[in-house]
């Protein structure tokens, strides 16, 4: 007989009636919950047609042409999932029976879903759990093998297939997850209590939108112990303040540096906890910081143009600056977005022959969007038309789930398990509490970067146009300091490397650890990561360019020191 446990091993007893109560109770919180979604849905989108699903529907529709056109494939298919499903039958009965054996597939040692013991010692867990990676990598395979889809069809195909298993897998529900279900037992469903109250209150936050809470709200206040560097506001239009930040050093940098944040979240990602914020310890390394803060906008804002964003943005505060400072010059440096509009305002400041920059800095910033990555799945004629279409009553997109989605595990499905299921509430943290603060985008504003940038990439062609003027990066003389991050996945490093060859100044690229957020905030007390430097970054691969890299531990923040003087 087989030694292995399949009994669900529980803390406590458990309560017959407590677990009905507590059940009742779960049920009237996702009551709560299910009504303040059905009444924003019939509030604002009761005439608005499913394009998202119309294009998943559109998508697997050219997918499943391949597989049934033809009766061998068709059979092939089934026959795939057949074997599969009766070798991992067999290989369960063999482990049953006390019969040494290898699962039929084992998870990712990096899949943390799977990380519960008793998803291999019980019987049951380890069944479902194989039937989903089995599937999971059937589903994969159909669109890896489907010939003829042209690389952007296929690529959206994977996407689908990958957010359909990540939201089915046997992790996010109660009684096919073992941990969850223990905890159940235990507590006689107080977890489910806890989760569904928290489900009803981030749906109702979200206006009738799930807003997964990433962190704890009630330890992180903006002004109290996030955002703290001393600083004020000098000056605001209709699209930003501009803070200035005075510097706490003896010896001080006499140019000043304006910083330019994207608008799609708010500017404090770069003035988290003190220990973490990159402009206090810009300041105390004796740098005058001015940051723009961009505005949350509102319908009035919908008409505001990437062009007003230039205008408004940067060219307005650099003005600001030299009033205040008596400067007419200033280092500049732009975080993703704001790194693609800042190259735009290089390049029209080159075309007009105004020398306002001694400096650029580009962080996870993008110029060229040949290689953009995981986003470009949503980037397609079809897609940005609908979604044109959806900004048009509004004025404005959302901040959406978008990002998110392409680390659904990490950034989603943990959540809800945790949270929902567990009932568990998030633990406080600085990076994700931002991350969750999204803010709303002007619609002009939107389309024209989705259009000019992803779809059409015509900021490194030469062909971009801005207040009548073409802009050409090859213009761009200033020294340019462009850093990415290795695990990037909005701004990949190969992308930001292959747009270093466009400007026509000097360019140091650099490499940092980590990814889109923590390899840029990463402050050299923390003693993480590390970064590669390299000179050569005309007409190389990423993997070329590293082969040739030195590796520096620690934080690129003191490199981009010495390099500023």
């Amino acid at each position: 007989m087989s030694d292995v446990s399949t009994e669900i091993k529980t803390a406590t007893k458990f309560d017959p009636e407590a677990f009905a109560m507590n059940l009742a109770r779960a049920m009237e919180s996702s009551g709560k919950a299910l009504a303040t979604y059905l009444k924003s849905r019939e509030e604002t989108e009761l005439n608005k047609p499913p394009g998202e699903f119309a294009e998943v529907i559109k998508t697997f529709t050219e997918v499943t042409e391949y597989w049934l056109s033809e009766k061998e494939r068709s059979s092939e298919l089934q026959k795939k999932i057949a074997q599969g499903y009766l070798d991992l039958w067999a290989s369960s009965a063999r482990r049953l029976a006390g019969e040494p054996g290898a699962p039929a597939i084992e998870p990712s040692p990096r899949d943390k879903r799977f990380s519960d013991p008793e998803w291999k010692s019980n019987p049951f867990f380890e069944f479902v759990m194989q039937v989903y990676l089995l599937t999971t990598q059937w589903a994969h395979d159909l669109v890896r093998n489907a010939e003829g889809l042209d690389p952007h069809t296929r690529k959206k195909a994977e996407f689908y297939v990958q957010q359909i298993t990540n939201a089915l897998a046997p992790s996010n529900f109660v009684f096919t997850n073992p941990e969850v279900l223990r905890q159940t037992l235990a507590t006689s469903g107080e977890n489910l209590v806890r989760g569904m109250r928290m489900l009803a209150e981030d749906i109702e936050a979200g206006g009738g939108t799930l807003r997964i809470r990433q962190s704890d709200p009630s330890n992180l206040v903006v002004g109290v112990n996030m955002a703290t560097t001393a600083g004020k506001v000098i000056f605001q239009n209709e699209l930003m303040q501009l803070i200035q930040y005075e510097p706490t050093a003896e010896k001080v940098l006499r140019t000043p540096l304006l910083i330019v944040p994207p608008w799609i979240n708010k500017f404090y990602i770069l003035d988290l906890k003190p220990d973490k914020s990159f402009i206090k310890w810009a300041v105390d390394q004796g740098v005058t910081v001015f940051v723009i803060s961009w505005v949350n906008p509102d319908k009035s804002l919908g008409s505001k143009t990437f062009e007003d964003y230039m205008k408004e943005g940067p060219l307005a505060a650099m003005d600001v600056i030299e009033r205040a400072t008596g400067e007419m010059k200033v280092h500049t440096m732009g975080y993703c977005v704001g790194g693609t509009l800042l190259a735009s305002t290089l390049a029209w400041l080159a075309e007009k022959r105004r020398v306002r920059v001694t400096s650029a800095t580009f962080l996870a910033a993008q110029v060229d969007f040949t290689h953009a990555g995981d986003l470009l799945v949503f980037v397609d004629e079809d897609q940005i038309s609908s979604l044109e279409r959806d900004m048009q009553a509004s004025g404005v997109l959302e901040g959406s789930n978008a990002l998110n989605m392409l680390r659904s595990n990490d950034l989603i499905w943990s959540y809800v398990v945790s949270n929902y299921l567990k009932g568990q509430p998030p633990s406080s943290f600085d990076l994700l509490h931002w991350n969750s603060d999204a803010t709303r985008m002007p619609a002009a504003n939107h389309s024209y970067y989705l259009r000019n940038c992803y779809l059409e990439n015509r900021l490194s062609t030469g062909s971009m146009v801005l207040d009548n003027t073409l802009l050409d990066l090859s213009k761009v003389k200033v020294p340019i300091y462009n850093l990415a991050t290795r695990e990037d996945h909005i701004a990949p490093a190969d992308s930001v490397l292959y747009g270093s060859q466009f400007f026509g100044g000097p360019v140091k690229f650099v490499l940092s650890g980590s990814g889109h957020i923590a390899g840029v905030v990463n402050p050299p007390a923390a003693g993480k990561y590390q970064y590669w430097t390299n000179d050569n970054v005309k007409g190389v691969t990423l993997a070329d360019w590293l082969k040739g890299a030195q590796e520096h531990k620690g934080s690129w923040w003191t490199d981009w020191r010495q390099w500023l003087e």
